[in-house]
């Protein structure tokens, strides 16, 4: 009998886990944590190579051909503003959970920074401006798409993207034969990704046993509170808030979403990286959730860049959190100042390298706090990123889903 991929996958995780508690226990000086963090490490960053592989050409051809099947300019109109629309609501009301829970719970308040003073000492905090932050970020959207291709530079690769995309169909037929090289160019990437998803229960085995083997657990007990605040409040907005607007636009149960959205999730998890996970969340999008390519092509790969509701769901509380650190009461008018910088961090983050420390600093910045305290959020960071990752990853498949039910109401209309 068949074991399916889903179940493989799970049962992946599940010994990834097991092992990497195993190699915790014994220590990190024991030659079988030494030898079998390797061997993991290893196959985890086989299968995030693998990923990363497909993933330009991917995000090229699905975008390209996802903006081209629209077809009409009313309907990519429509879609266009109902996506952004979508990505806009749902990072909104991620942030306002995550500043509510750290306003409620206060995480840092009378923790003592001498645990992170030699943290503190080996960080530099890159400074940037928010005026500097746009400048950059747009400066990044229009660039050499030969060079973006070959940097894997995604922002500028969806913006090159959508524009031959536009350019396809205003051409019509006279880019026909294009448009068709492009379209097998797509379907031989996600041909590709269902050989790559055959190793996906080992590459996740591999890094979920390496991230538990190496991560200090005794660091992690003394910002439990601060863990406890964000790993919740995450997993509410990803198991409670977004399945309420995708039932309430769609009328799709979260069980039935659950089911066809856990490779891409799990994935997520195990790999931190929206951009890796992407060829397995348009699998998951549209052939377990049925979304037109269309739709899929042009709303998940714009998501993975733009629409990060767990990144920025995290950079708010932390903004708080640091404040609590620092014994700095941020009042209501700095807080929607977090609020409009953090939505602003999120959507820009993936056009400037070390995205995430560059925009936290940012955050931190704009309402005056200190940019080192960055140094005490870096060991605990990677924990997080897991469940982020998989919150924004989700986001961009309710998007989808969203997207493609409201443009067709809208076309009944």
């Amino acid at each position: 009998m068949k074991i399916a991929l889903n179940t493989q996958i799970f049962l992946g995780a599940a010994v990834g886990i097991a092992l990497g508690l195993g190699f915790a226990k014994l220590g990190a000086d024991a030659e079988a944590t030494r030898h079998g963090t390797y061997i993991c490490g290893l196959l985890g960053n086989l299968f995030i190579d693998l990923l990363k592989m497909v993933l330009v050409p991917l995000v090229f051809t699905s975008i390209s051909v996802g903006v081209a099947n629209l077809r009409l300019h009313s309907q990519l109109h429509r879609v266009w503003l109902t996506t952004l629309g979508f990505f806009i609501l749902s990072m909104a009301l991620a942030i306002v959970l995550g500043l509510s829970a750290a306003n409620l719970f206060e995480p840092g308040k009378g923790l003592s920074l001498d645990l992170f003073s030699n943290a503190a000492q080996g960080f530099a905090a890159k400074q940037m401006s928010f005026a500097e932050f746009i400048a950059s970020f747009l400066h990044g959207l229009f660039v050499n798409p030969f060079a973006a291709l070959a940097q894997a530079n995604v922002l500028a690769i969806v913006v090159f993207a959508l524009l031959l995309g536009i350019a396809l169909v205003v051409g019509g037929d006279r880019y026909r034969n294009i448009l068709l090289l492009m379209q097998e160019g797509l379907e031989l990437m996600l041909r590709l990704v269902g050989w790559i998803m055959h190793l996906a229960p080992l590459g996740i085995m591999a890094l979920l046993a390496k991230l538990l083997a190496t991560q200090d657990t005794a660091l992690l007990s003394s910002l439990a509170e601060f863990v406890a605040v964000i790993v919740g409040t995450t997993l509410l907005h990803g198991f409670v808030v977004l399945p309420l607007l995708l039932f309430l636009v769609t009328g799709m149960s979260p069980l039935k979403f659950f089911r066809g959205s856990r490779e891409a999730l799990v994935t997520a998890f195990a790999t931190s990286s929206s951009s890796a996970t992407l060829p397995v969340t348009l699998r998951c999008v549209e052939q377990h959730l049925h979304v037109k390519p269309g739709i899929a092509g042009f709303v998940v790969p714009l998501g993975a860049t733009v629409n990060m509701d767990g990144t920025a769901l995290y950079e708010a509380s932390a903004a708080l959190f640091v404040a609590n650190l620092a014994g700095i009461e941020l009042d209501l008018a700095q807080q929607l100042i977090v609020f409009f910088t953090t939505m602003v961090a999120a959507i820009g983050a993936p056009g400037i390298p070390s995205a995430g420390m560059v925009t936290m600093v940012m955050v931190l910045q704009s309402v005056g706090l200190p940019a080192e305290a960055i140094a005490i959020l870096l060991p605990i960071d990677r924990v997080l990123d897991t469940v982020r990752t998989m919150v924004n990853v989700e986001g961009d498949m309710v998007g989808s889903l969203v997207v493609q039910r409201l443009t067709e109401r809208q076309s009944d209309a």
